[in-house]
């Protein structure tokens, strides 16, 4: 049976979703806080994930996006700007390893991106669009659907806030919460779903990756 979503004025009677502080928020600046993240990342396992880009208002334009790459552990989320060179080589290990899981909603435009922006694969991805197109919605879900059909809880998405500018070099604490939670309510949804490990439709895994389990 075709199942459905709620709907956003259902989703606006709802209370809000309890997502991560800015005490949890961390934007890696040097060497060292990068590759300290990297290793707090890779021990997760899996993660939320999601991009940020700063939008393009004319037609025809290209965006040079991603401009913000988020990873949200349990109790915290890391946010790598790409205008800091020296993170590259740790962005390009997380994003190219197939033992970490990356999972959040419509990340097959982020890949797109991230091969146009990097040069590189962006492997062992886990689309919760397609999870929850397996489990019978048509309609794709998106993070604010999910939220409120998972948790009953309002996932709250400012425009003002996601048309912003995310390749300016110091972001906005509105601009840093909403980019942390947008990843952590995707990772949130996962572990409420319960699915076991072979049943995630990973995306950019190759065979034997999948048979080994998670680092």
């Amino acid at each position: 049976m075709k199942k459905i979503a709620p709907t956003k004025a259902e989703i606006a009677l709802l209370q809000p979703f309890a997502g991560l502080t800015l005490a949890h928020i961390h934007v890696p600046k040097n060497r060292e806080e990068f590759a300290s993240a990297t290793v707090e990342i890779v021990a997760a396992g899996i993660v939320g994930f999601d991009t940020e880009s700063k939008p393009t208002f004319v037609t025809g334009d290209v965006s040079e996006g991603p401009h913000v790459v988020q990873f949200a552990l349990h109790d915290k989320a890391y946010l790598f700007q790409l205008h800091r060179a020296e993170g590259h080589p740790f962005l390009v290990e997380l994003l190219q390893s197939e033992q970490l899981i990356k999972v959040g909603f419509g990340l097959k435009s982020d890949r797109r991106h991230i091969f146009a922006k990097l040069g590189v694969h962006f492997n062992a991805v886990v689309d919760l669009n397609t999870v929850f197109s397996m489990d019978g919605y048509h309609k794709e879900m998106g993070v604010r659907a999910a939220v409120g059909l998972i948790f009953n809880q309002r996932f709250a998405k400012s425009r003002h806030v996601t048309t912003s500018n995310w390749s300016q070099p110091q972001l906005t604490p509105q601009q840093l919460l909403y980019a942390a939670n947008d990843a952590y309510a995707a990772l949130k949804v996962l572990e409420a779903l319960n699915l076991p490990r072979e049943d995630l439709p990973i995306m950019g895994l190759a065979p034997h990756a999948n048979e080994t389990g998670m680092n």
